[in-house]
C-alpha cells in the first residue's frame, strides 16, 4: 500500500479536497501540518509534496504514487526537496549568516530555491520539520519567502507544538490539523523503558527493584547518542564517502562539521522522546488511579503486560505523576541525568512501600 492509500483511508475528506485544490489551481504554496505523532507530521508532509508536483495530480487531484517524482518523494532522494530540522546541542533551527549562510540554517536552506533546477520536474519542495523550533529571528526571516516564494516552490512547515509559533508565520500558511491523543515511541531502548516502568509500579516492589528499574533507564538514557550518531552517519555515509575522495579537505572539514551539528540534533531529539515517554507512561498510571478503563487510555501498548491485574490507589498515581514532573522539571537544568534518574526511581520505590 502507497503512502498517499493509507492515509485517504485515514483522512479521506481532507485528502479530497486538498486534490480538488491542485485540480483546479488553488492549491496553497505554503502548508503547517499540526499533529501530536512525529511519523504522521513527517508523512503527511511527503504526501503534500507528492500533490503537489505529481503530473497525475495536476490532472485528477490524486497523485500516481508510482511514477518517477511520487517514488523519489517517498524515498526523500528527490534532488529538489530541501529539508531543514533542528540541530546542535539547542536542538534549534538557526538563522543563518546573511551573507554566507551555513548549511543546516534557514538563509541556507531558503538560498535553494533561488537556483537553477537541475531536475527533470520543475517543482521545488521545501520541507521544515520541527518548525516551532525556529526562533523569532529565523521565522520573521522566512515571512517573505512563504509569502512570495519562487515559481514552482511549495513549502511545508511540521510541527507538534503550533502555539509556538509566531501569528505571522501561521498566517502564511494553510494550516492542515491532524489532531490525536497518541504518540508512538520508537527510540533506540524504547521496550526495555518501558518493562523498567512497568516493575517499577507495578512489580514486586522494593528498593531493590527500584534500582534494577533505575540501572535500565540509566542505560538506555546513555545510549541514546551513540544511536543518534550511528543513525546520522548512515544518513551522510555517501556524502562522507565522495568527500573523503575529493581533493578538497576544506569541504570535508566543512560537511564532518555539520554532521556533528547534525547528530547533536539528532541525540536531543531522542533524549525529548526518551522523556516523553516516560512522562506518558506516568501519566497513564495517574489515569488508572482515577478509574479510566485501560481500553480508553492514548498509549495503552506502553504497558508491556497489558492491563495491570490490581487497581491503582489514587494515592499512588498522585505520587507516580508528581515524580515523573518533577523528573522532567530537573533535568531542564544543570543536573546529572544519572542522579535526576535513580532519585525518580527510588521515590517511586519508596511510594510502592508505603
Amino acid at each position: 500500500m502507497s503512502l498517499y492509500s493509507d492515509y485517504a483511508g485515514r483522512y479521506p475528506e481532507l485528502l479530497k479536497c486538498l486534490g480538488n485544490a491542485r485540480k483546479f489551481g488553488r492549491f496553497a504554496h505554503a502548508f503547517l501540518v499540526c499533529s501530536p505523532d512525529a511519523d504522521i507530521r513527517r508523512d503527511f508532509s511527503l504526501i503534500l509534496a507528492q500533490i503537489a508536483g505529481c503530473p497525475e495530480a495536476l490532472k485528477s487531484g490524486v497523485p500516481d504514487t508510482d511514477c518517477p517524482y511520487c517514488r523519489k518523494i517517498a524515498d526523500q532522494s528527490y534532488s529538489e526537496m530541501h529539508t531543514l530540522s533542528p540541530v546542535g546541542k539547542m536542538y534549534q533551527i538557526k538563522v543563518g549568516d546573511r551573507i554566507n549562510p551555513e548549511p543546516n540554517t534557514l538563509r541556507h536552506f531558503i538560498s535553494a530555491f533561488h537556483l537553477t533546477s537541475t531536475s527533470v520536474f520543475s517543482r521545488k519542495i521545501g520541507l521544515i520539520f520541527e518548525a516551532d523550533r525556529m526562533n523569532s529571528e529565523a521565522q520573521n526571516a522566512l515571512l517573505k519567502t512563504l509569502e512570495e516564494p519562487p515559481p514552482e516552490t511549495t513549502l511545508i512547515l511540521s510541527t507538534g507544538n503550533p502555539a509556538s509559533l509566531l501569528p505571522t508565520t501561521i498566517s502564511r500558511c494553510q494550516q492542515i490539523p491532524l489532531p490525536g491523543n497518541s504518540c508512538k515511541y520508537r527510540f533506540d531502548g524504547a521496550g526495555e523503558v518501558f518493562r523498567a516502568l512497568e516493575d517499577l509500579c507495578f512489580g514486586q516492589g522494593g528498593l531493590v527493584a527500584a534500582e534494577a528499574a533505575a540501572a535500565a533507564l540509566v542505560r538506555v538514557a546513555n545510549g541514546l547518542a551513540a544511536a543518534a550518531e550511528k543513525q546520522v552517519a548512515l544518513e551522510f555515509a555517501d556524502q562522507l564517502r565522495a568527500a573523503s575522495t575529493a581533493e578538497d579537505p576544506a569541504f570535508l572539514k566543512r560537511l564532518e562539521a555539520r554532521v556533528a551539528d547534525a547528530s547533536s540534533g539528532a541525540y536531543m531529539q531522542e533524549r525529548g522522546i526518551f522523556l516523553s515517554a516516560v512522562l506518558a507512561f506516568c501519566q497513564q498510571v495517574f489515569l488508572l488511579s482515577r478509574g479510566v478503563a485501560f481500553s480508553l487510555l492514548a498509549n495503552p501498548e506502553v504497558f508491556p503486560s497489558g492491563e495491570p491485574e490490581r487497581a491503582v490507589s489514587e494515592e499512588f498515581g498522585n505520587a507516580v505523576l508528581r515524580e515523573a514532573e518533577e523528573l522532567m522539571t530537573t533535568l531542564r537544568f544543570n543536573v546529572p541525568e544519572e542522579l535526576a534518574i535513580r532519585t525518580f526511581a527510588v521515590n517511586i520505590g519508596t511510594e510502592r512501600r508505603s
